[in-house]
């Protein structure tokens, strides 16, 4: 991928883009089987090397009246990116529009060095079907009226804009958002309809795959192990996706003669995924709880079969520790972090790694996705 930000040096964020992708893909995949004893490892998934990412997180800078969208530069001052390759084409149009409505409205850019102004972020996400989200992060509410006198023209200009919120983050500290979310439209989520036949809606806060299409392939992967267990089994199979977030992978792996529960930390996310399950038909329920609090507290419940998708860090001790002991036949763990992923499975030695795939969810860096089937 050619990027004329990163030849100025005005933008290193790709940190591998002088590396051929054949050679970002070879050495991810060397990393993560040296960390990772896995007797079969399944084809990478590579996805496109450019326009993938489905959520631009933009930094606001310049002026009132010229705003920037991007990154800020050393002395903190804004350096655009509206046009970064990484963006789908859609979210590339978007933020043009954007970025020239937020100046006609005068929404004046935070200023990190004088810690004056209100706007502070512009993050937008856009869906398969190009409908979009939009939250302005704010320091205030000051500029509350503004932004609601001014939003017909904003979503007169953007015919895909479905959901407009306005997040109120008043501290000055390197934090992207803040903890209270205004929704200025009548649609408060934005649905993901995927082409594995599930929608998903994501609210404000929800987290999804920047990277759709692998994200795809990364449910996909789920579903064919589990239906490879599946199959032949006379009982029901019980199920449990523990960080399930908006239902993901519970949601995919739902079916007949299968009990499917999803534990999430967030109530907003449980919601969502309750929503799309009604909305599918599919029976799989969920549970507003901490992820290890509820396993922990439900020992003498174990199911067939655990998914975990846990953030960077992992599952830790006390859940590694509880799935060692459990008695659980397989575990799929969805893990974004190999190194992580490699300390939790030395916790539960008697849970062996079968299958593994890597998934490239992050091209030009040295991120990278890798799911792995554990069986007992």
């Amino acid at each position: 991928m050619d990027c004329h930000h990163y030849d100025a040096r005005r933008c290193g964020s790709c940190t591998l883009l002088e590396v051929p992708r054949s050679r970002q893909l070879s050495d991810k995949e060397a990393h993560a089987r040296s960390l990772l004893d896995v007797p079969t490892w399944l084809p990478t998934v590579a996805g496109p090397e450019a326009g993938f990412r489905n959520k631009a997180k933009m930094a606001v800078g310049g002026t009132a009246s010229a705003p920037t969208l991007g990154i800020l530069d050393p002395a903190f001052a804004g350096i655009d990116l509206r046009d970064c390759g990484l963006h789908s084409p859609g979210l590339a149009a978007a933020l043009d529009v954007v970025g020239a409505w937020a100046g006609h409205a005068g929404l004046t850019p935070y200023d990190v060095g004088t810690r004056r102004g209100e706007l502070k972020h512009v993050l937008l996400t856009e869906s398969p079907d190009r409908e979009l989200m939009l939250r302005l992060v704010m320091r205030s509410t000051s500029l509350e009226a503004r932004v609601r006198s001014r939003l017909p023209a904003l979503l007169e200009a953007l015919r895909g804009l479905r959901v407009v919120t306005l997040n109120v983050q008043p501290d000055h500290k390197a934090v992207l958002e803040g903890e209270r979310e205004i929704v200025l439209t009548p649609q408060s989520s934005l649905p993901m309809r995927l082409s594995t036949g599930i929608a998903l809606h994501l609210g404000p806060r929800a987290f999804f795959q920047t990277n759709t299409a692998v994200a795809e392939e990364l449910y996909a992967q789920a579903r064919t192990w589990v239906d490879r267990l599946a199959s032949g089994r006379d009982d029901r199979l019980r199920l449990w996706d523990l960080y399930c977030g908006v239902g993901g992978f519970a949601l995919h792996l739902a079916g007949p003669r299968r009990e499917v529960l999803g534990v999430e930390v967030s109530a907003d996310a449980v919601a969502a995924a309750a929503r799309s399950a009604a909305e599918l038909g599919v029976h799989a329920e969920f549970v507003a709880a901490d992820a290890t609090a509820y396993a922990v507290a439900h020992d003498g419940d174990v199911p067939n079969l655990v998914v975990v998708n846990p953030p960077r860090r992992g599952v830790g001790p006390e859940l590694a520790g509880w799935l060692e002991a459990s008695g659980v036949r397989h575990v799929v763990y969805s893990s974004c972090n190999a190194e992580s992923l490699a300390r939790d499975l030395a916790r539960m030695p008697s849970l062996r790694p079968v299958e593994a795939r890597l998934l490239d969810m992050f091209p030009h860096t040295s991120h990278y996705e890798v799911m792995v089937l554990l069986a007992r």
